[in-house]
């Protein structure tokens, strides 16, 4: 499964709505949001990051911050949802998800400012990340939660997800979905020309 390189990734950007009819814009974390992204963690309520990392903190350790803002690193990526408030770019939401090569899996997790949950981002979002993981030629999609998190379990009930018991793990889920899209079906334009261009450089297309 060949891969798109990743100065061609970090081109790509989505305008989304929510339910309401807000712009949302999905891109790619850079080094400038170090400072709104740690800001982002210490602003959400002490159960949204529980349910975020499984544990206590209250922000973003210095090593996980690192991690998460360097995009394309073993496959693994982040991206920021960010709303104008206020005449100020603001991030309301964030996902991570990494591909998984070797098993044709994409994994992610996800979390939603407080303060704009309820607004249909979470599920604008994660309709984002499948045409992200169908573009990355995944066969499936998955994310593990907590068995007390009944919003993210909702969510994936309502997204088409089935659920799985945690391999390792008897106080998480695991939830998983089956990328069965075409590149041409993608419902996502941007990422739909990104599975196209895969799908042209791949060794197949020439035979």
């Amino acid at each position: 499964m060949s891969t798109l390189r990743l100065e061609d990734l970090k081109q790509y950007s989505d305008r989304l709505r929510t339910r309401r009819g807000e712009a949302l814009n999905v891109r790619f974390v850079g080094p400038r949001d170090a400072d709104e992204l740690q800001h982002y963690f210490r602003s959400l309520s002490t159960r949204s990051r529980y349910n975020r990392f499984f544990g206590a903190i209250s922000e973003l350790p210095k090593g996980l911050l690192h991690d998460f803002l360097e995009v394309g690193e073993r496959q693994r990526f982040t991206v920021v949802a960010t709303m104008m408030v206020d005449g100020f770019e603001t991030i309301v939401a964030e996902a991570r998800y990494a591909l998984h090569a070797e098993s044709a899996t994409l994994e992610f997790g996800l979390s939603v400012d407080d303060r704009w949950q309820g607004h249909g981002i979470a599920t604008a979002l994660l309709k984002n990340l499948e045409c992200r993981a169908a573009a990355l030629g995944a066969e499936h999609i998955f994310g593990d939660t907590l068995r007390s998190n009944e919003t993210m379990l909702s969510l994936a009930r309502k997204s088409g997800f089935a659920f799985v018991n945690h391999p390792d793990d008897w106080k998480l889920v695991r939830f998983d979905k089956e990328i069965s899209v075409a590149p041409n079906d993608i419902p996502c334009a941007s990422w739909r020309l990104a599975a196209l261009s895969r799908q042209a450089d791949s060794p197949s297309a020439s035979v």
